[in-house]
């Protein structure tokens, strides 16, 4: 269904002659691609699932904003727009994404229900997490406060 999101956009950004769109959805599409051909050399002849992509556009919205720090810091304000643009395209492709309570909910949750004591869990919490709330939750955010959540803090 993702896929099928990028194609359209791909083709509305080109009638609408939306120049960034349309080359945000360009490199997308060429992330996708790339991630295709190495899942097929792993034998997954049908591509990358939804939950991968999703975990690809996190990376590539991460990517963007390490991006706008260096070129903030380069005195480079033109670049550091584009790189913002482009965040706000690719983030139209994720689901909306869980507020502070609701991470720190299901955040909670998980580690009841796993039994979580210490930081020797944090590893299997932040599966079940990536597992259950892909593309919903900034996995960076949510790290920091299991961390904290198993430390004791």
């Amino acid at each position: 269904m993702l896929r099928s999101r990028i194609s359209e956009a791909l083709k509305a950004a080109m009638k609408a002659k939306e120049a960034i769109a349309l080359s945000t959805v360009r490199l997308i599409q060429a992330a996708l691609k790339d991630r295709d051909i190495a899942a097929r050399s792993k034998g997954n002849m049908n591509g990358i699932g939804d939950e991968e992509i999703l975990s690809m556009l996190q990376s590539m919205i991460k990517q963007r904003r390490d991006s706008i720090e260096l070129y903030e810091k380069g005195g480079r304000p033109e670049l550091a727009d584009r790189e913002a643009q482009e965040i706000d395209i690719i983030e139209g492709f994720l689901p909306a994404q869980m507020d502070d309570a609701a991470v720190d909910a299901a955040l909670k949750a998980v580690i009841h229900e796993l039994e979580a004591a210490s930081m020797k869990d944090m590893g299997r919490v932040m599966a079940a997490l990536k597992e259950r709330y892909a593309g919903s939750m900034d996995f960076t955010k949510a790290s920091a406060l299991v961390k904290a959540k198993l430390s004791g803090n």
